[in-house]
């Protein structure tokens, strides 16, 4: 390993260079690499995805970054969180267009949290589903409500 240098490649990544070595060399951990893991989450991209954009196995991506994977429910609100506050910073110091950007924000995040009370509201249970007696049954007490008036209540002879 000592006559191997590591160099940077077109996306600021260190690789090294073959040494006569056979074989793939190693995958080496870097930040910027967990960052674009990171990333990836937050907008909804598979494990296969985010292996394909490093350039790495899915083995190799989960055994490097399992913690990043491990997380992954949360980069989306890690990452909103961040931007409200990048935007909240800067509309404060008077950018209008910031502004603009945080009222559509904390408009999106009123909806989300109208759409999970909503989803959160039970729904009417379903109706038991009856036998056949049964059904005969509540059939034959609705016939009774229904616009015959009296005609069909029992002890209605003419």
């Amino acid at each position: 390993m000592s006559d191997e240098k590591p160099t940077r490649d077109l996306f600021g990544e260190l690789t090294v260079m073959p040494s006569g070595r056979r074989g793939r060399p190693a995958h080496q951990r870097s930040q910027s690499a967990a960052n674009r893991v990171i990333l990836g989450c937050a907008v909804g991209l598979s494990v296969e995805e985010i292996a394909k954009g490093l350039g790495v196995s899915e083995p190799t991506l989960r055994k490097h970054y399992f913690s990043e994977l491990k997380m992954r429910d949360m980069h989306r609100t890690r990452l909103d969180l961040a931007r409200l506050e990048t935007l909240a910073t800067q509309a404060l110091a008077g950018n209008v267009g910031a502004d603009r950007q945080l009222q559509k924000m904390v408009e999106q995040f009123d909806r989300r949290r109208q759409a999970r009370e909503i989803e959160g509201k039970p729904a009417a249970a379903p109706a038991e589903k009856l036998g056949k007696k049964a059904a005969a049954r509540k059939a034959a007490e609705t016939a009774l409500q229904d616009g015959w008036g009296g005609d069909l209540q029992p002890d209605n002879w003419h």
